[in-house]
């Protein structure tokens, strides 16, 4: 068992601290949950380390738009083993974090793999959050956000 730290938006605060609490019953592993500060605020540092966290004020990967994780509306949950990755005009791949390669294959079974069958995208989509895994021009499989009416 961890102690960790998350700081959201009080827009979402009460469904993120049930959903927590839903998964720390079920012995879900979370393997780590630092603030951002822990890592001067970089993403791919955080994600390397396989942190989950909310708040972090930085851009959309790839984008001059701020992300929902600037408003604390966005959640990433065991980054490293859910990497975001887009498939360039190229065709190259560009993967958070860079470490993540092999996890972008979601055919095979590995530890704290995120997808339609686990606990977490279940917990998370029931309370109102659409996740980045669902996404067709890119796919974002750590990352749940609130959707905003």
């Amino acid at each position: 068992m961890h102690v960790g730290e998350m700081v959201c938006n009080a827009q979402i605060a009460d469904r993120v601290c049930i959903i927590l609490r839903q998964l720390f019953d079920a012995k879900y592993p979370i393997q780590r949950m630092l603030l951002p500060d822990v890592y001067d605020a970089d993403d791919e540092t955080q994600m390397r380390d396989n942190n989950s966290s909310c708040f972090c004020y930085r851009n959309i990967a790839g984008s001059t738009n701020l992300s929902k994780h600037a408003r604390g509306l966005a959640i990433d949950i065991n980054t490293l083993y859910n990497p975001y990755y887009k498939v360039r005009d190229d065709g190259s791949l560009f993967i958070q974090p860079a470490t993540a390669e092999a996890y972008c294959n979601r055919d095979w079974d590995f530890p704290y793999k995120i997808d339609h069958d686990d606990l977490c995208f279940r917990l998370f989509t029931a309370a109102g959050f659409e996740w980045g895994g669902d996404w067709t021009t890119r796919k974002d499989y750590q990352h749940f956000e609130w959707i905003e009416e």
